[in-house]
């Protein structure tokens, strides 16, 4: 495999184990991907969609091993819980923190037109997430804080509560615990794939929802 082979298949890998994206869509982001990065001449649309199909076959014979709850089903009803008891709580929210304090800010302001407002936030993003499929050295970073909010004190008892609710669904987790480093689930493993009747788990409409309940 040339370096720019491994370049798009390290996409294609993470597309395809992170499951927000149906195989058509990621089959659209391949190809513009190799568009954009001017690989046409050496990377062909018919090497790209195999290798699309392999790994997905590949996830969906591994998923037949998988122990329930996964680490992700764990996470998924501890983000829930959270939202329960009033801390936003966001899957994959935008590609670094800067994009995912950016979904958070968005889903304030809907809950604020609710006249809720959060005791706080947390979040893991793409590149994060990249970690938790890898094959190697698996984990996860969990980010908090509340929005608007300047006051160490203040971002510690929102750090304490997500931690509180990881370790009760299971969790390990490595933190200080400090206000200004986020909160590591070490070998986290993210277990999921893509299912169009499924939960959509970037839907934050449903955060919401639960929220203004």
């Amino acid at each position: 495999m040339t370096e720019n082979e491994a370049f798009i298949y390290e996409s294609i890998f993470n597309q395809i184990r992170m499951g927000f994206l149906s195989l058509d869509e990621i089959q659209e982001n391949i190809l513009e991907e190799i568009e954009d990065n001017e690989f046409e001449d050496e990377i062909s649309e018919e090497w790209a969609f195999d290798k699309i199909k392999e790994e997905y076959q590949k996830l969906l014979s591994e998923s037949k091993q998988w122990k329930s709850p996964t680490d992700t089903e764990r996470l998924i009803k501890a983000f829930d819980e959270l939202g329960d008891e009033n801390i936003v709580a966001l899957h994959n929210a935008g590609y670094t923190t800067t994009e995912g304090e950016y979904e958070v800010v968005e889903v304030e302001r809907e809950l604020q037109e609710n006249e809720v407002w959060s005791d706080g936030y947390c979040f893991y993003h793409q590149q994060d997430l990249a970690r938790a499929v890898a094959v190697k050295d698996p984990g996860l970073f969990i980010a908090f804080q509340k929005v608007d909010n300047s006051d160490d004190a203040i971002a510690m008892e929102v750090g304490k509560k997500v931690a509180e609710v990881l370790r009760n669904n299971g969790f390990e987790i490595k933190w200080s615990p400090s206000a200004r480093t986020k909160i590591e689930i070490p070998g986290f493993r993210w277990q999921h794939i893509f299912n169009e009747d499924g939960r959509d788990l970037q839907d934050y409409s449903e955060v919401i929802e639960r929220m203004i309940q």
